[in-house]
């Protein structure tokens, strides 16, 4: 039972997260090459789905009634809006698809977290839960390597949005049934004890929200960068699919070295290795740049995320949820600022590179902020 739980909500966060979210990056390309986009108006459609996640993470969080409802609408919306992208053109109409479908992957990535959370550690298999959020990495991979295959048939953005539309269906239709029933999910009947912010609370806080801010610009950007300075490279292309895979490492290094050091302590390692990863993108020239930028950004995506839960467990025993609620609006708003930011670096000087160096500066300082364990 503990496996077909980690299993299902695996895939779930695959298909909500890792294709439905981020199939947007690989997708960036092709969309500006058929003038459906520029790069400063795919900064403001990546902009609208990271609202679209605010809004739905925050409203998971709170939700006391649907919640079933809830998880398997983020799912299965995540798979059917990502179809509806082949139909669509122009900014304004993937900039709606983009705030929903972000919307869907909120509900899907709070909800499905708290589900498996729960039933795992009921089936005294809580180990599970880390295998679990390598999903979004796994998702990113899988869809990367797909963008592959599709740029090099030379496909249209429309026929690779139903590729990623039908990969996304099949693997929710595997486990579609192992989703959870009404009842499964529970939610306090009650309000919580008021959480008294600490200052070790406040500045993990922020640095969770410059966190958010720090990686989405290459996250977002990656695979248009390695198109536009290797344009004739079919190297090029594996950019994306080595962020995903990195993301995927990183949860097993994070795994592995759980014994070593202080988690806040691991935490700052890990910002300050995906500032460099900004940095090198843009510094260190040829591919190689851009390789160094998607290992150490992507290897640190979700270990940040599980490093930062855990030490506000840490911090906060006796509030873990409401804190994980309050850490991922942070970060949400975090994610809605980069590229709100990349759009006026692209307007005002026609390049994505004062926005990078906004962004890898902002990890640098969420490092700092938590480096330390003062009161």
């Amino acid at each position: 039972m503990a496996l077909r739980v980690a299993l299902s909500a695996f895939l779930s966060l695959v298909v909500a997260m890792g294709i439905g979210r981020f199939a947007f990056t690989p997708q960036v390309p092709l969309m500006i090459n058929e003038h459906q986009l520029t790069l400063t108006s795919a900064g403001l459609v990546a902009a609208f789905n990271y609202l679209g996640y605010l809004c739905g993470s925050f409203d998971a969080m709170r939700a006391s009634r649907r919640v079933e409802w809830r998880l398997k609408a983020g799912v299965w919306g995540a798979v059917i809006l990502t179809l509806l992208s082949a139909c669509v053109d122009g900014p304004w109409w993937h900039g709606i698809l983009r705030f929903m479908i972000g919307w869907a992957s909120g509900w899907a990535m709070v909800l499905v977290a708290a589900w498996s959370n729960e039933q795992l550690l009921h089936h005294g298999r809580p180990g599970l839960s880390a295998a679990v959020f390598a999903g979004p990495g796994t998702g990113i991979f899988i869809s990367g390597m797909l963008a592959v295959l599709l740029h090099a048939l030379n496909v249209s953005a429309a026929f690779a949005w139903g590729a990623y539309g039908l990969l996304a269906l099949v693997l929710i239709s595997l486990i579609a049934r192992n989703l959870p029933r009404s009842g499964q999910l529970h939610r306090p009947e009650s309000a919580p004890q008021p959480l008294v912010l600490t200052p070790q609370l406040k500045r993990l806080v922020l640095s969770y929200s410059l966190a958010g801010f720090g990686y989405i610009l290459p996250a977002t950007f990656l695979s248009q960068m390695a198109a536009e300075r290797f344009p004739d490279s079919a190297f090029a292309q594996f950019v994306w699919p080595i962020f995903g895979g990195a993301a995927v490492i990183g949860i097993g290094l994070g795994i592995i070295t759980r014994r070593y050091s202080s988690t806040h302590r691991r935490l700052a390692l890990t910002l300050w290795a995906q500032a460099i990863g900004v940095f090198a993108a843009d510094v260190i020239p040829g591919m190689s740049g851009l390789v160094i930028g998607a290992a150490l950004v992507g290897g640190g995506f979700l270990c940040v995320v599980q490093l930062s839960l855990q030490y506000g467990r840490e911090l906060a025993p006796e509030h873990a949820r409401y804190l994980a609620g309050l850490l991922t609006t942070g970060y949400a708003i975090g994610q809605l600022v980069g590229p709100m930011l990349s759009a006026v670096s692209t307007m005002l000087t026609h390049q994505l590179e004062p926005a990078l160096y906004v962004a890898g500066t902002g990890l640098a300082i969420a490092g700092l902020l938590v480096f330390r364990q003062g009161k």
